[in-house]
């Protein structure tokens, strides 16, 4: 549409343009009559070309979807365009546009059984059904067909094809059969014969589709009193069925607690068999084994009795063996103990006539080691000394004095040292 307007505009400057430039060529030349009339056709010519430009203009176009076809008046060729712009010369061309798209016919009048133009089936009932055709125009011949297609493909073509099929069709249905149980053989059939009826004319049948189906009142009455007596039928029917069911179902029940039971005891008394029969094979070798049990008890036995017996007589030995080595050992300590009191008493003799000459040599070691054993309880003593010479610590201890004659065997020996 702009282009067309660009090139209506252009038309339309240039006659402006052109009428301007004769105008004023007429009045500039003034120069004469012929002149001024040449210019002035001219212009009525220019003037009228842009009319009809404008009134008719040269470029059309096709919309998406649609083909175009171009006739020729003068030459008769027939040219065949798709979406775009396609230019057509006034006089010279004329332009078709076809919908390439799929459309879809419904016959209005015969969707009410009460309607202007309703079926007929065979028993002579009047009925309404809302019936579909979808068709398309086919491509591969659109261009030969187009000299003789209508603009009004749908109620000139696809309406009265239509029309000549579908009420012979139904009229060979019962109405139960139109509604329930041959819909599909119903389409199929108004598929066959209305596919060659248009494709005669260029017309490709895409599918036929049955939707609602308006019975007739008493019919529809009477159907569904039939259908509430079927439905009863079979409501009983099936209740029977079932309760027959329920009875086998019992029996099969009974019967199979039965078989159960016997499978049951056949398979305790074949289990009781069974483990007889495994404990007798049990027995068999369960008693050599026993046996070997008994032998081997015995000989553990006679084992354990010979062990016990090594056992005591290595205790005995071994005890005896201790009893040996400790009447050895204690024969040996008493030895030894006597031996150390011989030494000892040996020892003591000696070291008793040492002191004993020692002191008899000085016998102001007795005082000394009185003071010595007193030291650590007694601090000083004062006592007189004896007047014949004895033991300080005589008058201490309370002895009475001696004869000064009188000498002990120590103080001989000490003499004798002296001497």
């Amino acid at each position: 549409m702009s282009r067309l307007s660009a090139l209506s505009q252009a038309i339309r400057n240039a006659f402006d343009s052109s009428t301007r430039n004769l105008a004023g060529a007429a009045q500039a030349a003034g120069t004469g009559l012929f002149n001024a009339r040449r210019f002035i056709v001219s212009a009525l010519v220019v003037s009228a070309i842009g009319y009809a430009a404008y009134k008719h203009p040269p470029m059309h176009r096709v919309e998406r979807g649609e083909t175009g076809i171009r006739t020729n008046h003068l030459t008769g060729g027939v040219d065949q365009f798709g979406e775009g712009a396609v230019l057509v010369l006034p006089g010279v061309h004329e332009l078709r546009r076809y919908v390439m798209r799929d459309q879809v016919y419904r016959p209005g009048q015969s969707g009410k059984g009460a309607g202007d133009a309703p079926f007929q089936s065979v028993e002579g009932l009047s009925i309404g059904v809302d019936l579909s055709v979808r068709y398309a125009l086919d491509p591969a011949r659109v261009r030969a067909m187009a000299r003789s297609l209508p603009d009004d493909l749908n109620g000139e073509i696809v309406e009265p094809a239509v029309q000549s099929v579908i009420y012979k069709v139904f009229t060979r249905y019962t109405v139960r059969e139109i509604f329930s149980s041959k819909r599909a053989e119903i389409q199929q059939a108004i598929e066959g014969e209305l596919k060659p009826k248009l494709a005669a004319d260029g017309i490709l049948l895409r599918s036929v589709q049955m939707g609602k189906i308006d019975l007739p009142v008493d019919y529809r009455n009477g159907m569904n009193r039939l259908l509430a007596e079927e439905l009863e039928t079979e409501k009983m029917r099936y209740t029977l069925e079932l309760k027959d069911k329920r009875v086998k179902e019992t029996a099969l029940d009974a019967e199979a607690e039965k078989v159960r039971r016997e499978k049951a005891a056949e398979a305790a008394a074949n289990e009781q068999i069974i483990a007889a029969r495994a404990q007798e094979e049990a027995m068999r070798h369960v008693l050599p084994f026993k046996q070997k049990q008994i032998e081997q008890r015995k000989l553990e036995a006679e084992a354990e009795k010979l062990s016990r017996i090594k056992t005591a007589e290595g205790s005995a030995q071994a005890r005896r063996i201790e009893a040996s080595g400790e009447a050895d050992s204690r024969q040996k300590l008493a030895d030894a103990e006597a031996y150390r009191l011989e030494r000892v008493g040996k020892i003591a003799s000696d070291q008793m006539e040492r002191d004993g000459a020692l002191i008899t040599r000085h016998p102001l070691l007795i005082q000394k080691t009185l003071a010595d054993k007193l030291s650590d309880k007694i601090t000083v003593i004062v006592a007189p000394p004896p007047a014949n010479g004895g033991f300080i610590g005589a008058s201490l201890l309370g002895a009475t004095p001696q004869v000064a004659n009188s000498r002990t065997p120590a103080a001989d020996v000490a003499a004798k040292e002296a001497e």
